[in-house]
């Protein structure tokens, strides 16, 4: 099987991320493991070698492609609708307008096959709402240019930890009324199928509790005996190798044994993961048709042109697309005809 190829955008030209893939592309690992077509105004793309202090060949177009780029880096020198200069280091509207135009473009091209994976650079996401994002965030984004009906969701990955969450950009004060024995079958599936797409064929999944020390019994909340304990016996019973639930002060001390754990809200999971290893953190869109990478980190406004950035984020990101690319080609290799007759 012939190498994958990445789909990458800068996101905000305003922050680190044309930096970071500068450091990323000027890696020998990095085009070892797969190609690359990056999207972004070719100015931009230079700019963030130059900063990174990157020396790196890439071949351009001018024209939205058509078929897979060749070996190696492949730019396709896309500035989208936005005419206006861009800001550094501070939001602006012209910046949100250009990041979502080659988000949308890279979605496209991943989903015809151009591209096998999409990797995107940190996004700021009131510079995305000032350019025209008119849902909550990127990911809803890309569910509606994809047309997916399905569920969908953010998971992050350390390491060869991954984690998904039940409930997500709420109040606290409305997280247990959305603690639901569905909500938390679709958590388990979305990071189980995830989990087998990157490579772990049987994933040990953790459930994580919602009240300290999983209610005491009862003593103080009920959503363990309630919701989420007859959750994970069912989830069981449907063949998902699931545990728990554990206490959330206790989980991740038990992290080492499991592949995945399911947290109920968000910073259950956020604050152990960013504790443990904030720069080599990784969030990736799951639920939808094509696979989607990032940095778990945000646009750096404080650091934008000074060489600074950690790539250690966006490259565990590309390593994460490129396994999950490499087994999107190796499902359409065995659903092919050919194949199918050979």
């Amino acid at each position: 099987m012939s190498k994958p190829v990445i789909t990458i955008v800068l996101g905000d030209p305003g922050g680190v991320g044309p930096e970071l893939v500068g450091h990323l592309l000027a890696d020998p690992d990095t085009l070892a493991s797969a190609d690359v077509l990056v999207i972004a105004d070719q100015h931009e793309f230079d700019e963030g070698l130059r900063i990174s202090g990157a020396s790196l060949q890439y071949a351009t177009v001018s024209e939205r492609p058509g078929s897979r780029p060749a070996e190696g880096v492949t730019l396709w020198n896309f500035r989208g609708s936005e005419t206006q200069p861009f800001s550094r280091a501070e939001v602006s509207a012209a910046n949100g307008r250009y990041a979502l135009d080659t988000l949308e473009q890279a979605v496209l091209l991943t989903q015809k096959g151009i591209g096998d994976a999409f990797l995107f650079a940190p996004l700021n996401k009131s510079a995305l709402h000032l350019g025209g994002l008119d849902l909550d965030d990127e990911g809803q984004m890309f569910a509606r240019v994809l047309g997916s009906k399905t569920p969908h969701g953010e998971l992050n990955v350390l390491d060869n930890l991954w984690t998904s969450r039940v409930t997500s950009h709420v109040a606290l004060r409305d997280v247990s009324a959305l603690i639901t024995e569905e909500r938390i079958h679709r958590s388990i599936k979305l990071l189980h199928d995830a989990v087998t797409d990157a490579g772990i064929a049987s994933p040990r999944i953790a459930i994580c509790g919602l009240n300290p020390h999983n209610g005491e019994n009862g003593s103080f909340g009920r959503e363990e005996l309630d919701v989420i304990m007859p959750a994970v016996e069912s989830a069981k019973r449907a063949g998902y190798p699931v545990e728990g639930p554990y206490p959330a002060d206790t989980i991740f001390l038990k992290a080492a044994d499991y592949d995945a754990v399911v947290t109920m809200y968000h910073d259950q999971g956020q604050i152990a993961l960013k504790l443990l290893g904030f720069s080599r953190g990784v969030t990736v869109a799951g639920g939808l048709p094509i696979p989607i990478c990032t940095p778990a980190h945000g646009t750096a406004f404080d650091i934008y042109g000074k060489g600074q950035a950690n790539v250690g984020a966006t490259r565990a990101a590309f390593g994460i697309a490129v396994k999950m690319a490499n087994r999107r080609l190796a499902c359409e290799a065995e659903e092919s005809p050919s194949a199918a007759t050979a």
